[in-house]
């Protein structure tokens, strides 16, 4: 039932004669698992940058991770993912892989997977390849969607702001 081979099948072989080759031939093992290591590292996600609502950005916002966003920007925002969180307020651009609004956007809206909750206000055109809109949700503009939103709308025209007339 003990089978020695199966044991000893992914290790050097030993040689009980040479034990002073035994440091020469361990290394040799460890080598093809730490080439693997460096490619799997960048899909490790850290946790998302959170502005908190007491902050008032002014300018653009540009990570190739997650962010949180609870205060206010005047500017365009890209990111990997991007939670509007229910006090938050942009004036400008969005994009992002996954976008999920819960607060106020006034701007076009650019993403693969766009989702407005209840509490969502969005004044702008919502660009997007899937779309999921909760009912209370509050939206102004036009809906479009596109096979590459991110890609695709970089060229477009950007919106006037609302005028106040």
């Amino acid at each position: 039932m003990f089978s020695k081979t199966r044991v000893t099948e992914n290790r050097p072989q030993q040689n009980p004669a040479s034990a002073g080759a035994e440091p020469v031939a361990a290394p040799a093992a460890p080598e093809p698992r730490a080439s693997e290591t460096p490619p799997a590292a960048p899909r490790a996600r850290t946790a998302p940058s959170v502005l908190s609502s007491d902050l008032t950005v002014t300018g653009n916002i540009r990570t190739e991770g997650d962010i949180q966003i609870e205060g206010n920007v005047e500017g365009d925002v890209r990111a990997h993912q991007l939670v509007v969180g229910e006090s938050a307020t942009i004036k400008g651009e969005i994009v992002g892989d996954e976008i999920v609004v819960n607060g106020r956007v006034v701007g076009r809206v650019r993403g693969i997977k766009v989702r407005l909750s209840a509490t969502a206000r969005v004044e702008g055109d919502i660009i997007h390849k899937t779309i999921a809109i909760e009912s209370g949700a509050h939206f102004e503009g036009s809906v479009q969607r596109q096979d590459d939103p991110i890609a695709n709308g970089g060229g477009t025209k950007k919106l006037a702001p609302p005028s106040a007339e």
